[in-house]
């Protein structure tokens, strides 16, 4: 029985993270330069390898950890990649996660320590491999998340102004949104809390930051509500 797989062929299965942020303007992608051959001195996505003992999910995060220093976030498998030909060295297949920071809360430290650097999404480079396909699967995959569920907030600082939550959603759909609906529309969902604070950056009059109510919103899930953007 312990022999019943040795004919088999044997491939290796990475992991590779996508990570989004947002900067209150633009969305964001960290990317790697890879110091490594083959593709030496690329960009690259994070990625490495399952090793025997851990899930995917336990290897996306320690690759998450070990080269962002980055832990419990927001994460999501994405796809599995299997093309023949997509790494030259090996058979490899790889499962790719796509995960959601606020820059803010993790920026401290981690373009040097780690030798990263944040790219507007329109903006980067070419990737190694097949990691230019993977970033767009993840975008797809964002865009149809943030219109019925509130993965966007995990972008946002944890106080934010009506704008800085327009500005994300029209970056995150790459399109513009009229400002009036769009006020309605979250305002009817009923899921943000308005404080009784201003942020005095944008205006001399400032404008009134809010919080996401998760608490709120999971209730309201409970009793069969739906998001929609």
């Amino acid at each position: 029985m312990l022999n019943s797989y040795s004919k088999e062929d044997k491939v290796l299965l990475a992991v590779d993270c996508i990570i989004f942020g947002f900067d209150k303007e633009e969305l964001k992608i960290l990317l790697i330069k890879r110091d490594f051959e083959p593709e030496k001195g690329k960009w690259s996505l994070m990625g490495g390898f399952l090793q025997r003992a851990e899930t995917l999910d336990d290897a996306a995060n320690r690759i998450l950890q070990t080269l962002t220093g980055i832990n419990n976030i927001y994460m999501e498998q994405l796809y599995g990649f299997s093309k023949v030909d997509r790494d030259p060295v090996e058979r490899t297949i790889s499962v790719a996660y796509f995960a959601l920071i606020n820059i803010e809360d993790h920026n401290e430290g981690l373009i040097e320590k780690y030798s990263a650097r944040w790219f507007n999404v329109k903006e980067a480079p070419e990737l190694i491999f097949d990691h230019n396909a993977m970033v767009s699967h993840a975008i797809r995959r964002l865009q149809y998340r943030t219109s019925n569920k509130p993965i966007g907030f995990e972008l946002l600082p944890e106080k934010f102004t009506m704008r800085q939550l327009q500005k994300l959603y029209e970056a995150i759909l790459n399109e513009r949104l009229d400002k009036r609906n769009f006020i309605n529309k979250i305002n009817n969902l009923d899921i943000l809390i308005k404080l009784n604070e201003k942020d005095m950056s944008s205006s001399r009059k400032g404008s009134f930051l809010y919080e996401f109510d998760k608490e709120k919103y999971d209730k309201k899930v409970e009793d069969g509500f739906t998001f929609k953007i």
